[in-house]
């Protein structure tokens, strides 16, 4: 092994200026031959691949081979995706694999005292405005950025009697719409609202407001996500 060689094996563990003192080469001699080597490993890599790291690195490590071939092929290289997994896996570049997000809609951990179903105790309703049935959606929009839209919908006409949406899950998501279908559709005494057991529809101001309405609470059992189903 020549001094340069042992200098550059063992320049992450010691100071380079105390290896070149040591085997008694000047300190410039060795970067002049550092400089060098590197000027071979570039002339003995092809253009495809210097290319490959540029590309890999411009696009935050989240290009794998499919869009990476796409790149180069821009760039006038035309490469396989098997030479490119190997010059990557050579190269020890790794695509990172993000995680698809979905928002969660309901939280039932919340504590709050819910309703039973009463929808299990009843018969199937025949008329419009018996059963209003209501839940949370996320809206995805083309900045990235998600909405959530809260409806009331009418068991036995199918109609959306009242909605709202927002950039959050708040209680005042719910009130809202419900204050908007009862306004839209003014309610029958004992009028069943069902509902899942998300923690917006457990809140005082939403229990208030179908109180003042003499409507009924109803809401799903704990595990059963198709108690809501009709939502």
């Amino acid at each position: 092994m020549s001094r340069y060689r042992f200098i550059a094996a063992q320049q992450d563990h010691h100071p380079i200026r105390l290896l070149c003192q040591l085997v008694e080469v000047p300190a410039s001699g060795y970067y002049a031959w550092q400089q060098a080597q590197h000027q071979k490993v570039m002339q003995c890599e092809p253009a495809w691949e210097t290319a490959l790291v540029k590309v890999f690195g411009v696009h935050k490590r989240c290009y794998g081979t499919r869009r990476l071939r796409v790149e180069l092929r821009r760039k006038g290289y035309r490469v396989g995706r098997q030479r490119l997994r190997t010059a990557m896996r050579r190269r020890g570049l790794h695509a990172l694999q993000p995680k698809a997000f979905t928002p969660r809609t309901t939280d039932s951990t919340h504590g709050l005292r819910c309703a039973p179903n009463r929808l299990l105790d009843q018969p199937k309703p025949t008329q419009a405005n018996q059963v209003w049935v209501s839940d949370i959606t996320y809206l995805p929009l083309a900045s990235g950025d998600w909405a959530y839209l809260c409806a009331f919908q009418d068991m036995v006409s199918k109609q959306v009697v009242g909605w709202h949406v927002m950039n959050t899950m708040p209680e005042e998501l719910i009130t809202t719409a419900l204050q908007r279908a009862f306004w839209a559709q003014p309610p029958t005494p004992d009028l069943l609202v069902h509902s899942d057991r998300g923690g917006q529809y457990c809140g005082n101001a939403h229990r208030k407001l179908l109180h003042d309405h003499q409507a009924v609470r109803s809401q799903s059992r704990r595990g059963d996500c198709y108690d809501n189903a009709q939502a």
